[in-house]
């Protein structure tokens, strides 16, 4: 696997949890493909990010976002239906990495135009697998939107 890009791919995690953070780091960290990871902590972060108000007034766009649903001040569910209905921001990959099951969570996503959908498992192992089979995916099998 290697990327084919210039530069390293760029990723916006959104997750409050700082384990699922870490894991999410070293899981990328591992594989073989050039990447960036920006971390915003909460739903009203990752917008200041992707609209690179400060403190990102100099965020680079990235490539993929990680969003998870649970999140404090504006949850994953408004982040999505914020990013699908801007014009600058509707192309960028959403993939869910959530701890939902819920079908209601599910469709509701894929309502508001979510390209992926992806349940976090709660075995270390199998969470890492998962990390690896979304960056496989994601950075190298499929053609990122440019710029």
């Amino acid at each position: 696997m290697t990327n084919p890009r210039s530069r390293p791919v760029r990723i916006l995690l959104v997750e409050d949890n700082p384990g699922d953070v870490q894991l999410t780091r070293e899981a990328l960290r591992e594989n073989k493909i050039a990447n960036e990871l920006h971390v915003a902590k909460d739903g009203e972060e990752a917008l200041r990010f992707l609209h690179r108000q400060p403190p990102h007034a100099t965020a680079p766009r990235p490539d993929l976002i990680l969003l998870d649903l649970n999140l404090p001040r504006k949850d994953g569910r408004e982040v999505l239906a914020d990013i699908k209905a801007d014009p600058g921001l509707r192309r960028i990959p959403v993939v869910i990495l959530t701890t939902s099951k819920a079908e209601s969570d599910i469709l509701r996503s894929y309502d508001l135009h979510v390209n992926c959908y992806v349940t976090k498992p709660l075995n270390l192992d199998r969470f890492l697998e998962v990390i690896h089979a979304i960056e496989s995916f994601w950075l190298s099998i499929v053609e990122l939107p440019p710029e």
